[in-house]
């Protein structure tokens, strides 16, 4: 079997940035075929390139909450690869932050279902139907949920929501894989140093109402976990796992 045959298989959204982006990366040094996913072709061809010539990558510019576009996108990995290993269901948005539930526009709190859900479902379908086909059968799902599908935090009624659906849409995707040898599996991330969490290094509302900078973590932390989980046998899942940065305030409030 030549190098790139015994090679395995990943699709990660969010492949542009952030914990999609470090994630990829990771996967790609250790040896995966990775398809890059995401909604801005520019920022998946840097990652591309931060992967190097040596890796075997895929760019497919897929907006997560178009079915079509879903579609494509697995069909694309099929065409190339012949078979799905690993999806790791990453694309999310934040939302407005700070907008109280009174004051959040309806199109707001859609965008962010369309994009944290309904898009993390598309996609986990497209894996589950091609992993339940392909021979040998099976493979891996790993979604990613947040600190949020626990806790919430002031002011992120869109994303808690949809953060704690995640937890839901993991329990009944691992549930109804057993038969296919489909682990599914899910990463809480709390604090990992991206775009997204910037604004915690200056200072974000606490639950008492007061404003605090909050520690961080590195991005490749989180990508070596989901690495782990990703290189377990078949016969093994890390059903729920958290990762966060060690001082952020999380336990022993409330």
């Amino acid at each position: 079997m030549n190098a790139s045959a015994a090679r395995k298989t990943a699709v990660v959204t969010g492949a542009g940035s952030g914990i999609g982006r470090s994630v990829a990366l990771t996967l790609a040094a250790a040896g995966w075929s990775v398809a890059l996913a995401g909604r801005r072709s520019e920022p998946l061809e840097e990652t591309a390139a931060l992967a190097g010539a040596d890796a075997d990558v895929l760019v497919v510019r897929t907006d997560v909450t178009s079915p079509d576009e879903v579609t494509a996108l697995f069909e694309a990995v099929r065409d190339r690869y012949g078979r799905l290993d690993l999806l790791f269901n990453n694309a999310g948005t934040f939302g407005p932050g700070g907008v109280a539930v009174e004051d959040l526009a309806y199109e707001a709190w859609r965008h962010v279902v369309d994009t944290n859900l309904n898009g993390a479902f598309l996609c986990a379908q497209a894996a589950y139907r091609q992993m339940k086909e392909q021979d040998p059968q099976g493979g891996r799902i790993i979604n990613n949920g947040s600190i949020s599908a626990h806790v919430p935090r002031p002011h992120s009624v869109a994303y808690t929501a949809t953060k704690h659906a995640m937890t839901g849409l993991t329990k009944a995707l691992s549930l109804d894989g057993r038969p296919y040898r489909i682990a599914v599996g899910q990463i809480d991330i709390g604090n990992a140093a991206t775009d997204m969490t910037a604004r915690m290094r200056t200072g974000v509302p606490q639950a008492n109402g007061e404003l605090a900078v909050e520690p961080v973590m590195d991005a490749a932390d989180v990508a070596r976990t989901v690495l782990h989980m990703a290189e377990l046998p078949l016969e093994a899942n890390v059903q729920f796992a958290t990762v966060m940065a060690t001082a952020m305030p999380y336990i022993g409030r409330g």
